[in-house]
């Protein structure tokens, strides 16, 4: 019993999971308490069993089980977290529960599952339950089906979704237990109790017997609709007041509110989509075209039986249904034709909304079809066509369906009148709107008149549906004209109509209302009118409009009637009458003279013809006179004027009377009820009339008069537009100037009301013309058409004049562009040509779109009716050949504008299709997409664009280019609309989703749009459509909601209608775009628009040349310059990291292949599409190089400005180079390199270390390339290893290069195994990974390769080893054959007769480059994008150096290969060498005039943009030619005078700098050996580059962008220049060294200083390590430290520590304290101490937080040091140190004396001053210069003039000539800045400014001592060089010490050299140069195959010993 004891100690949770059943039951029974205890749901206590509750339910034992199931069913109902255990818990129900014995234990189970229902779990709760549905066991199943039904029938088929059990609900029915059977029928039962009838097809196929007894308990059911009993938490305030309702006893609300639920469900959505496409047979398309019917009928039943399923998938079903309509049309079997119209209607029924876009093919052929008589084939066709017309809206087949309404046949009139009526029944009085009804019920009225009964009564039939459906007074201005009898039937026909929508009561209201009002009399017109309007005024949504007659324009609503009696009553009655006018009939002359002779006097008749003209005018007099008096309602119009008309007529010779006519009909018309047949008898007459001088005026006023009363369009009508257009056009041809003038005004007034189409019908004028005609369209631009001035009549006082379609935003009413002539061009669009368009051979594809572009072009306006193009241009819409795609978009954008609205019927087919290509990949084609669907929208609005699940379902896609261009067109067009479908919802689930896509801008694409989303849908409806979401999705979108809520924009303004209609009916709006508040007019121009979104779409429309292609190009590019303004790397917080989750998880492929699949590139596409530049990506994804190559040069550009970028994305950048690796093309692969050693660069500056995942998804690949066959790309990928080790550690790069030497490349291998030596070489053996054995045993095996090469190497790195190692060697490499171990034995000996200094020397040296070195590489970044060298060469081939390029290698390998062969006899030989040498030397300089002619002045036109431009002169700089290079300078010296300009040069730098130093050493090595050059020449160079240079370093800004590789090399180089004795010879000498003095100074003080100092560093270090190096170089280099050590106090701050302690570690570590003691000077040590001591007294104890970058601490005695110094400073805190070098004692002294030493300089410069004393002055001043060599005489200098400086200048340096000869002058002579242009002779002008720019070297010392060593071995003398005058410097030291071995000297160079190259690229910063900078001459040196040269230094040693 222990046992039992020990768990009752335990706490509940543990008992619950304690193996004893005892301990478990009585763990649940107290968890059971403590639940029913907890009365908050948030307490803490909940979460203590949460990951219990399973484990509750699963019990193994039946009684502890029960506990626990208690227990759970407490929790659940309880606990607030809960919801969290669903899925485990109803699963383990399932599995567990439900198949016990126990029916407690089951009730309890189902009890469970209903909570976590209840807890708004559903859908979890329903997917356990299904899944168990497939379980085995047959307990469980009922358990599941009987959960399901309960919780059905407690919480409605809102709450559990029928559809995925209707769908297993067949399946169940099926199972061999009765028990499944049973209860299978049971919920199917409760099934049809929620749908009713919705239930039947999906069980349609199940059992006879069981469908039967289903029927009878279906029929058992009550009919009332189902009310749920329970309810979800966030429903049961809803059950609360239910309760009470019923209580109450009313429960209408709630019947009210789920009688709705019923119709809700449909059987259609409950079914599943049957794909029939792919089950057609194979031979269907053959079969249907075959010659014997029965083929065609076997083809057809087929497809017949596939087409009943009642639901169909979507597909493409193009084919088919024109296959079908060529039956229903071309069969000659009626019987196939019945067959074919079943299979359309099976279609349509299957397919729903997805059928609509074939509707429009198929309605005209099934229409015209009615001509068949037999009732079969009728029945079939009228099945088919009620089918199709339920799959799309009346609007998109009206057009078709009023072209077959004047056919001739009556059957088909009759059956189309009566398709009519059965559509009707379909709408609603929104669905049918005025524009809609107006041509229907004009088609229709001709119809009641028809001979045919059966014909008038089908029109009958249909006309009272429309009364129905929309209302009388919606219809009735349609039914002026039917005459009461007609009026009648047709009102009988609309009592029997049943609408399918049922009718809502307040249209029968106004039926009653409106019964008197068509009868209206004169007397009680008036009022009815009256009455309408306070109708319409309430109801505005169901009766848009008073039923006013067709000329009138309707009273706007709402406005009151006018004031006045009796004058209002003929106003309105006017209305009445002139309906019956407008269609008078044409009266008989007989019957005019008639009606005339009653209202004229009888002798106005009879003259009227006389022969005088005195008697006519008379005539007119009286005439006018009667007109004059005449009352309106008797005036008989036609009448008069057809006397008027009467002879002579409008052929009257006397103007005069002439006069007096045309006034009279002008009155006619005010005043009388002018009918358009009177217009039609006068209007030819007017517009003879309109040009006659005299009677001019007179005619227009007529015309105008006419054009108020019959409306200007029908007016403008009568002249027909396409002579119109004719006419203005032989206007504009006419010789008289002032006819082409008015004809261009004219245009210009008819493009502010018909738009930019106009512009068509003109395009083919003369150019000169057109530009006139563009100019006056300019004009008119941005403004609107006027309102009109004059109504429709000006009795109207009304405010009638709003137009006819004033209401009617639907409705283009009198729509200027209307009136042009529309041309059918269907029998263009032949067989032929869409086949064409669907060619295989792309050419022949262009060729029929070409053709479809001519035709468009050439008809301007067209029909819609387009035969079989739509198809055709949708299958080129995704055509492979993009340019295709474009040409195709650019004729859909024709196609709009020449179709105008009625494109509208082809959105669904041909629309769709386009917003599809907004998901291409390629910038260009999406633009062209969208401009073309913002044509089409400008044409149809947005509706039909809106309607169904179309565009939802493209918003499906997860494309992100679709969604964010789809989502960017929709926030673009939705604010403009006032209402949308109520389809829009559909798109919200998906605009979810967007939300959270993985790629920003869609994400941030679908937040702009939420907002107008919310604003057409309501916060409730989006809000409610989260329901589905994901619980974390679900909170983010219901916050970013919120938000939105507050931002929703207000819908527009009804009235205003600005965004569809522009004011009244004035103007169209269709050329206005539909987002008219963003454009201001129409074809506003592209440049305007800030937002290159919204300038395309006034693109489309700006001039109808965009449409047809020829501007849709420049506007898309414009597009993508100005996208690429941006950052092309977009920082996504913990991005890199979540792709390494998602890689470590599996949940991306892990990036490891042999050749990159498709797969990878797609992964990298879509990772990178989040990150990098939506441009930029399409570049580095294109198919062809030269984009990749663009995209690298980018790169390149953006690497500085975007470091942040970079590395968050050095990931994916790194892939996708490694998959430029496997590209073909060798200049990718060069820029791609190129690349990497920047980028590597930049991480090892940013000290970034590269992470595991990057490391193994990029170097292998890397090192694949490590052996190619070409030389430059081994170099370079060498070069991208080497400096890897700075970010990434060599131990872990070891292993992966050691991979690389199993490749079957013998290249590669050998490369490998080199590699493997240099990096034990630099970094020890540590770096032998997994083990110093293992790693040399797989290096030894190579010692056997068959490969020379790989021999080599592998025996180079063993010797490698064996240098760092020792005899130890042997024991690691293990067991080798004989004839290897000898190879190796010999290897080693040979190497072991080297001095062993040399090798202990590199692997010192080795490190301490790497600072350096990396920043080299800064020059290349700083560059330009393209690589220079071409620049470069392009600015060389034109000055005429072919050769110059190979110059320096062929020089260097030539003596090389000569001591090689000559084996001894080199003595003799030499000579000529060095002749040949010299010629290779001089060649360039003996043809400079082409040289001069190329920096000519115009070289502007040449390099377009700044940049290049300074890059090619930069490249001049460094020119072989002394005037190149001096024009050169010139030109940056205007730059940098200018202040404004200056800063062109940023950037350019470190490249100016490398091109100055290039051009000193070629000065130094050729220049000044050339005898046949001037000096002064020379002087006057190096003064040009001084200047330059002191300028540039006072320009702060630029001066710090000098990386430390470029900044080492110029003090190298400056260094180099003072001590040249050659120099001091000459007359100038002296200034020159004098002003380079100057210029290191400024270097020292304005450079960066980490920069400077660390560049300093390496210098002494190179400096003391070169043997050949003079020791006053290293002192020089050592005072310029000291110098930089006084600046220490002020700059410590914004000096990078770490790096300057890296350095000094290095340094200490080649140098350690023993070795520098043994130099000859102490200077070096003395330096490194002050410089530490100073560091540490400014830095105190935090000194020792700055050697991070120090991997090996232990390495030297930095540490050490550095805390012995601490630990001094802490024990002597007052005694400072200072003492420990003279400098620290003189700056003391400096501190305490500077107050005297002020008073002292001051006292000086007053003797200066004073004319008596003034030499005294200037010997004090150079005494006490020479004592304090760093006192600042700056600021007595400052304040002074110029002449003043210079003169103190000059006295000084005189002073020094007397004391010292060739004195010394003091380095760090304090010269103030305006002193510097003096210092610099000039000749020329050339430096008098400024000079500012960048450059870079290695030092000239290497190859002089290449020389001097090759010299000596000849015999030649040295002492020229070697023994030269004192230095300039204070500490002059003795001369240069004997010289070494020669062999040994130029061996430790080359090895030098070699160890630079290979692990800090100075090999590769010397080909950079000759890249970069482009030093074309012989004394850039391009290191060649150093291995070689030393293999071959090995042979001619070997063969002197």
């Amino acid at each position: 019993m222990g046992d039992d004891s020990e768990w009752l100690k335990l706490p509940v949770d543990q008992k619950c999971e304690h193996k004893l059943w005892k301990a478990r039951l009585s763990g649940y029974e107290e968890a059971l308490k403590i639940f029913q205890k907890i009365k908050d749901e948030k307490s803490p206590e909940w979460s203590k069993f949460l990951g219990l509750i399973k484990k509750f339910v699963t019990d193994s034992n039946a009684v502890v089980q029960l506990k626990g199931l208690e227990a759970a069913l407490v929790y659940v109902e309880n606990a607030h977290v809960a919801g969290k255990t669903t899925g485990e818990v109803v699963s383990g129900v399932v599995s567990k529960v439900f198949n016990q014995p126990k029916a407690k234990a089951k009730e309890l189970g189902i009890e469970i599952c209903l909570m976590y229902i209840e807890i708004e779990k559903g859908e979890a709760v329903q997917e356990e339950l299904l899944k168990g549905l497939d379980n085995k066991n047959p307990k469980i199943i009922v358990a599941c089906i009987e959960t399901l039904r309960k919780a059905l029938s407690e919480f409605g088929s809102k709450i559990i979704l029928l559809k995925p059990i209707i769908k297993v609900l067949p399946k169940l029915f099926e199972s061999r237990e009765k028990a499944v059977r049973d209860e299978a029928k049971l919920i199917a039962v409760e099934i049809y109790r929620w749908i009713r009838d919705a239930l039947r097809p999906p069980l349609q196929n199940i059992n006879s017997v069981q469908l039967k007894e289903l029927e009878e308990e279906w029929v058992k059911l009550p009919t009332g609709a189902p009310k749920p009993s329970r309810f979800l938490r966030s429903q049961q305030e809803l059950e609360a007041k239910l309760e009470q309702q019923q209580s109450a006893g009313g429960d209408a609300e709630g019947g009210g509110d789920d009688g709705d639920e019923v119709p809700q469900i449909d059987a259609y959505e409950l079914l599943e989509a049957v794909e029939i496409l792919s089950k057609l047979p194979k031979d269907f398309y053959d079969k249907i075209e075959a010659k014997k019917w029965q083929e065609r009928k076997e083809a057809l039943e087929a497809v017949e039986v596939l087409v009943k399923n009642p639901k169909l998938e979507v597909g493409d079903y193009a084919d088919l249904v024109k296959a079908l309509k060529k039956v229903v049309g071309k069969d000659t079997n009626v019987m196939l034709v019945a067959l074919a119209a079943k299979c359309l209607t099976g279609l349509a029924v299957g397919l729903r909304k997805k059928f609509g876009q074939y509707a429009g093919h198929v309605v005209p052929t099934i229409l015209e079809k009615f001509k068949e008589k037999k009732p079969q084939v009728v029945q079939a066709l009228q099945e088919a066509i009620d089918a199709i017309f339920l799959t799309t809206t009346l609007q998109n087949i009206s057009e078709d369906v009023l072209a077959v309404m004047d056919n001739k046949n009556p059957t088909i009139k009759q059956q189309t009148s009566l398709f009519i009526a059965r559509s009707f029944r379909h709408c609603t009085a929104s669905t049918l709107p005025k524009s809609l009804l107006k041509p229907f019920c004009a088609a229709l009225l001709k119809h009641i008149n028809d001979s045919a009964p059966e014909v008038r009564d089908a029109a009958f039939e249909a006309l009272g549906t429309a009364l129905k459906v929309v209302g009388e007074k919606a219809v009735n201005p349609f039914l002026a004209d039917v005459d009461k009898l007609k009026l009648d039937k047709i009102k009988e026909c609309s009592e029997k109509v049943e609408l399918v929508h049922g009718k809502k009561a307040g249209l029968v209201a106004d039926k009653k209302e409106f019964k008197p009002v068509p009868g209206r009399t004169t007397t009680s017109g008036a009022a009815g009118d009256k009455d309408t309007k306070d109708i319409s005024a309430p109801k505005p949504g169901l009766l848009k409009k008073a039923p006013t007659a067709k000329a009138g324009g309707p009273p706007k609503k709402g406005k009151p009637a006018a004031p006045g009696g009796a004058g209002n009553t003929g106003t309105k009655n006017k209305k009445g009458l002139e309906t019956k006018e407008i269609v008078e009939p044409e009266l008989s002359m007989e019957v005019c003279e008639e009606k005339a002779s009653v209202v004229l006097p009888p002798t106005c008749i009879q003259l009227l013809d006389s022969s005088n003209w005195k008697e006519r005018l008379a005539c007119m007099e009286e005439f006018q006179k009667a007109v004059e008096l005449m009352d309106r309602t008797e005036m008989p119009c036609q009448a008069l004027v057809r006397m008027l008309a009467k002879k002579p007529g409008w052929k009257e010779t006397n103007f005069q009377v002439m006069q007096m006519k045309l006034h009279i009909v002008a009155l006619i018309a005010q005043k009388g009820n002018f009918s358009k047949t009177s217009a039609q008898i006068v209007l030819d007459g007017l517009v003879d009339k309109i040009g006659d001088v005299k009677c001019g005026n007179n005619a227009k006023e007529a015309m105008t008069a006419i054009a108020e009363a019959c409306m200007l369009p029908w007016t403008a009508e009568q002249l027909n537009v396409k002579a119109f257009i004719s006419n203005v056009k032989t206007a504009l041809a006419a010789t008289n100037p002032a006819v082409r003038t008015s004809a261009i005004t004219l245009l210009g007034v008819m493009y502010l009301y018909v738009g930019p189409s106009l512009r068509m019908f003109f395009e083919d004028e003369k150019p000169a013309l057109l530009s006139q005609i563009d100019a006056e369209f300019e004009k008119m631009q941005g403004q609107s058409p006027p309102a009109p001035t004059r109504g429709i009549s000006k009795h109207s006082t009304s405010g009638i004049d709003e137009g006819e379609d004033g209401d009617e935003p639907e409705d283009g009413g009198n729509d200027v562009v209307d009136l042009l002539p529309r041309t059918e061009i269907s029998d263009k669009i032949t067989s032929e040509l869409v086949s064409k368009i669907g060619d295989k051979n792309w050419k022949i594809r262009k060729e029929g779109l070409d053709e479809v572009a001519g035709i468009i072009n050439e008809a301007k306006f067209i029909q819609p009716n387009i035969g079989e193009l739509p198809t055709a241009l949708k299958g080129r819409l995704n055509d492979s050949n993009k340019i295709l795609v474009q040409q195709t978009l650019n004729i859909l954008q024709q196609l709009a504008v020449a179709m105008g609205p009625n494109i509208k019927q082809h959105v669904k087919n041909l629309g769709i299709p386009i917003i599809t290509v907004l998901g291409d990949s390629k910038n260009n084609v999406r633009a062209a997409a969208l401009a073309t669907v913002n044509a089409w929208a400008e044409q149809t609005g947005m509706k039909e664009w809106l309607e169904g699940e179309d565009l939802s379902e493209e918003l499906k896609k997860e494309n992100p280019f679709l969604r964010q261009e789809l989502l960017g067109w929709l926030a673009e067009k939705l604010p403009t609309l006032r209402s949308t479908p109520t389809d829009l919802i559909l798109c919200v689930p998906h605009l979810y989703s967007c939300l959270e896509d993985r790629n920003g801008d869609v994400r941030k694409k679908a937040q702009d749009a939420l907002p107008f989303f919310m604003m057409h849908l309501g916060y409730e409806k989006m809000a409610k459509a989260t329901g589905k979401l994901k619980p974390t999705s679900k909170d983010q979108v219901l916050a970013m909601l919120e938000k939105a809520k507050a931002n929703m924009p207000a819908k527009p303004a009804a009235p205003a209608k600005a965004t569809s209609k522009p004011m009244g009916g004035s103007a169209p709006a269709k050329f206005q775009p539909t987002s008219a508040p963003v454009e201001d007019s129409v074809s506003s121009t592209i440049e305007a628009k800030p937002d290159p979104r919204k300038a395309k779409a006034p693109g489309v429309s700006s001039k109808v040349k965009g449409i047809q292609g020829k501007k849709v190009p420049s506007k898309t590019s414009l597009k993508e310059d100005e996208d690429k303004s941006g950052p092309i790397f977009v920082i996504v917080s913990n991005g890199k990291e979540q792709r390494m989750k998602d890689e470590k998880g599996l949940k991306v492929l892990k990036w490891n292949f042999t050749t990159p699949r498709d797969e990878y590139i797609e992964q990298l596409k879509t990772q990178m599409s989040s990150c990098v530049a939506k441009w930029l990506q399409d570049e580095m994804f294109h198919s062809d190089f030269q984009h990749h190559n663009k995209a690298l040069a980018v790169m390149v550009d953006h690497l500085e400005s975007e470091k942040e970028g970079v590395i968050g994305c050095l990931d994916l950048i790194l892939k996708w180079l490694t998959l430029r690796f496997f590209d073909t093309n060798t200049s990718v692969l060069m820029k791609a390199l190129e690349y990497l050693k920047l980028l590597f660069t930049l991480l090892s500056e940013e000290e970034y270390h590269l992470t595991e995942n990057e490391a193994s998804s990029f170097i292998p690949y890397l090192i694949l390339k490590v052996g190619e066959p070409k030389d430059v790309i081994r170099k370079d990928v060498r070069a991208i290893l080497n400096r890897m080790c700075l970010v990434y550690p060599a131990s872990k790069m070891f292993p992966f290069i050691m991979e690389g030497t199993k490749s079957k490349n013998s290249k590669q291998r050998a490369e490998c195994l080199e590699e493997l030596g240099c990096l034990v070489e630099s970094y020890g053996m540590n770096v032998c990974q997994p083990t110093p054995g293992k790693a040399l045993k797989e290096i030894a095996i190579h010692i056997g390769d068959r490969d020379n090469a790989v021999r080599n190497a592998a025996l180079n790195t063993i010797v490698t080893v064996y240098n760092v190692h020792g005899d130890q060697v042997f024991k690691l490499i293990g067991n080798l054959s004989e004839k290897d171990m000898s190879m190796l034995e010999e290897r080693i000996k040979r190497s072991a007769k080297r001095p062993s200094t040399a090798p202990m020397k590199q692997v010192e040296e080795k490190p301490q480059r790497m600072q350096n070195i990396s920043s080299n590489a800064n020059m290349l970044r700083k560059g330009p994008a393209e690589d220079m060298s071409s620049k470069l060469n392009q600015a060389r081939s034109m000055s005429g150096h072919p050769e110059a390029a190979q110059m320096v290698r062929r020089e260097f390998q030539l003596d090389l290969d000569e001591i090689e062969n000559d084996n001894g006899t080199v003595r003799c030989e030499m000579p000529e060498l060095v002749q040949h040498k010299l010629d290779d030397i001089f060649e360039p300089v003996l043809i400079p005039e082409p040289k001069i002619r190329a920096v000519s002045p115009h070289f502007d036109d040449m390099h377009s943009n700044t940049a290049s431009t300074i890059n090619f002169i930069i490249s001049q700089v460094a020119s072989g030619d002394i005037n190149t290079s001096i024009q050169a300078l010139t030109q940056i010296d205007e730059v940098l005078r200018q202040e404004d300009k200056a800063e062109a040069m940023s950037g350019h730098i470190d490249q100016f700098l490398i091109a100055t130093f290039m051009q000193l050493r070629l000065i130094y090595n050729t220049h000044m050996a050339d005898e046949k050059l001037e000096k002064d020449e020379i002087i006057k160079l190096y003064s040009c580059i001084i200047g330059n240079m002191i300028s540039l370093f006072q320009i702060e800004s630029l001066a710090r962008e000098a990386s430390t590789g470029v900044l080492k090399d110029l003090m190298h180089g400056l260094i180099t220049l003072m001590l040249d004795s050659r120099i001091e010879d000459l007359e100038e000498g002296q200034q020159v060294i004098r002003s380079v003095n100057l210029l290191v100074v400024k270097v020292l003080e304005k450079s960066d200083q980490t920069n400077i100092l660390s560049a300093l560093l390496v210098l002494l270090q190179d400096s003391l390590l070169a043997t050949a190096s003079s020791p006053k170089f290293s002192e020089l280099v050592m005072k310029c430290l000291w110098r930089m050590v006084r600046l220490l106090p002020d700059t410590i701050n914004s000096i990078n520590l770490d790096r300057i302690l890296l350095d000094i570690h290095i340094f200490m570590k080649v140098f350690p304290k023993e070795k520098l003691k043994q130099c000859k000077s102490e200077f070096p040590i003395r330096t490194l101490k002050t410089l530490l001591h100073t560091l540490c007294k400014l830095k105190g104890p935090k000194i020792l937080d700055h050697l991070t970058m120090i991997d090996n601490k232990n390495e030297s005695e930095l540490e050490a040091h550095l805390c012995r110094m601490m630990k001094h400073s802490m024990d002597q805190s007052g005694s400072k140190s200072d003492k420990e070098t003279e400098k620290g004692a003189s700056r003391i002294d400096e501190k305490a004396s500077k107050a005297k030493v002020n008073d002292f300089l001051a006292e000086i410069f007053k003797k200066i001053g004073s004319k008596e004393n003034t030499k005294e002055g200037l010997a004090e001043l150079y005494e006490y210069k020479k004592k304090y060599s760093d006192a600042d005489i700056e600021p007595f200098l400052k304040n002074s003039s110029q002449f003043f400086q210079s003169y103190v200048e000059r006295g000084l340096r005189v002073i020094e000539m007397e004391r010292e000869g060739k004195g010394r002058i003091p380095t760090s002579t304090g010269i103030s800045p305006q002193m510097e242009v003096t210092c610099v002779p000039t000749p020329t002008s050339t430096v008098s400014s400024i000079g500012n720019t960048n450059g870079e070297e290695v030092g000239p010392s290497v190859y002089l001592e290449r020389l001097k060593i090759l010299r000596q071995r000849c015999g030649l003398d040295n002492t020229k060089q070697d023994d030269r005058p004192p230095l300039t410097s204070l500490l002059s030291k003795p001369a240069i010490p004997p010289v070494a071995s020669s062999t040994d000297m130029l061996h430790s160079k080359l090895s030098q050299l070699r160890e630079s190259r290979e692990q800090h690229q100075h090999s590769d910063l010397d080909s950079n140069q000759t890249h970069s900078a482009g030093t074309l001459t012989s004394s850039s040196s391009s290191t060649t195959n150093i291995d070689d040269l030393k293999k071959r230094l090995e042979r001619i040693k070997s063969s002197r010993k």
